[in-house]
């Protein structure tokens, strides 16, 4: 994870969060969320523990958002914004990111298959609305684009 998680505090409501994720997953989060666009709360945990924390058949997700009254959605790290994007777009396929500097902005392009673009955008935004979220938090991104990849 980048630098900029160690100058952001937590608050005491996302800190009591994170413990009771932990409670029910048996997995340490390392940063909660909180999204309320879409009334969300985005956990970040390490790579290879998504599946773990989230459940079989999605168990751990569904006591999470009972015991939150709020959806819960889990994201794997990411070491590079690259890592990032690919995780918190999960699951489209994307095929390559690039980053741009637009007059001091930094702006992530994620290309992904005609098909998966839907996928990558998620219902109103969503799926894009969290990548956005994580990628400015650790990697100080301005704006996310994402375009048809084209074979």
């Amino acid at each position: 994870m980048s630098s900029s998680t160690s100058n952001r505090r937590l608050t005491n409501e996302e800190l009591q969060m994170m413990s009771l994720f932990e409670q029910v997953t048996n997995i340490p989060p390392k940063d909660c969320i909180l999204d309320p666009q879409f009334n969300r709360l985005i956990f970040v945990v390490d790579k290879g523990l998504a599946g773990l924390a989230v459940g079989r058949s999605g168990t751990k997700v569904r006591i999470l958002r009972e015991m939150f009254k709020r959806d819960v959605e889990i994201v794997e790290d990411g070491q590079s914004i690259e890592e990032l994007t690919r995780n918190t777009l999960y699951p489209a396929r994307v095929v390559d990111v690039s980053v741009k500097n637009e007059g001091g902005r930094k702006v992530v392009v994620a290309s992904v298959p005609r098909d998966q673009i839907g996928l990558a955008i998620g219902r109103n935004g969503r799926n894009a609305a969290r990548a956005k979220l994580l990628l400015s938090r650790y990697f100080g991104v301005t704006d996310l684009r994402i375009v048809n990849f084209e074979s």
